[in-house]
């Protein structure tokens, strides 16, 4: 826990006004925290701290690059890192979790660590499906199926193409034509 005390900023005797800090984040913090989810990375953290007489806002600007396993391959490889993110500090009578961007926190507290916050940010900002970037092209291009090489199995409904639009025939049935007249009365 010692590597992350670089993270701690003291907000006692602070002023209400606006702050800033920078932090360097490298193995030794994601070995600190104790988590599976990256184990190593680069990342640099810009932090406004921005001091009222009820609050603290955090404004994090968080830049760099993570080691990644690839779920295809298992091959290691570098996710860049960019993400904007805020938090909002509320001094209360306790400490309690209110909402993701929210937390309340005791009148009397010394010093708030960030690194979770940085760490819960890089995490929010990486991609669910864990990909090398070799491959990222191959699944671009499996969403853009090019429509004209396409086959139609299967619809439940009216099939409308260009054809029958420019046709002069009704697009229903013309026996069920009667049984709407008799509903429209």
């Amino acid at each position: 826990m010692n590597a992350l005390r670089a993270y701690d900023i003291n907000i006692v005797g602070l002023e209400n006004k606006r702050y800033e800090y920078d932090f360097m984040s490298d193995n030794t913090f994601f070995a600190a925290l104790e988590q599976e989810l990256i184990r190593t990375g680069n990342v640099q953290t810009h932090v406004v701290l921005d001091k009222s007489e009820t609050m603290i806002r955090l404004d994090f600007h968080i830049v760099g690059s993570v080691e990644q396993i690839c779920d295809r391959s298992l091959d290691e490889y570098d996710e860049p890192v960019d993400t904007r993110q805020m938090m909002l500090l509320k001094f209360g009578d306790h400490n309690e979790e209110l909402s993701d961007e929210i937390e309340l926190i005791e009148r009397n507290t010394a010093t708030v660590n960030v690194a979770r916050y940085i760490f819960e940010f890089i995490s929010l900002s990486l991609p669910m499906k864990r990909l090398h970037p070799r491959f990222r092209d191959e699944e671009e291009q499996e969403d853009d199926i090019d429509e004209s090489n396409v086959k139609l199995i299967y619809t439940s409904g009216p099939v409308i193409d260009e054809e029958s639009e420019n046709k002069d025939q009704p697009a229903t049935d013309p026996r069920w034509d009667a049984l709407r007249k008799l509903s429209d009365n």
